[in-house]
């Protein structure tokens, strides 16, 4: 298939590219769901389901982090020393105090 793209305007080689960007994308969704019906098939034929052997829901879970500091004055507020530092935290550090000192 040719397409003469020298006679095109430039509207219509915006449209062409998002039609071929979204016929892009269609195939790969196309391809991917027949990979996924033939992984279903070869599972089913050995007495699993899919989800059994593999996370197919693409999300991966973590337990939270646990706190590492609480702020002396208030042994409510704690933090697990990931990110940005709290207030409390930096305002320890100018006391001259250390992380060390209000480790949990």
């Amino acid at each position: 298939m040719k397409i003469n793209l020298e006679g095109l305007s430039k509207e219509e080689l915006v449209d062409l590219k998002k039609r071929v960007d979204r016929a892009i994308v269609e195939f790969e969704d196309r391809k991917k769901q027949e990979a996924i019906a033939a992984l279903e098939g070869k599972a089913r034929a050995l007495g699993y389901k899919l989800n059994e052997l593999v996370n197919t829901s693409g999300k991966r879970t973590r337990r939270p982090a646990k706190p590492k500091y609480a702020n002396p004055a208030n042994k409510s507020q704690t933090w697990t020393g990931r990110g940005r530092k709290p207030l409390w935290v930096a305002d320890v550090l100018k006391s001259g105090k250390s992380l060390d000192d209000i480790a949990i």
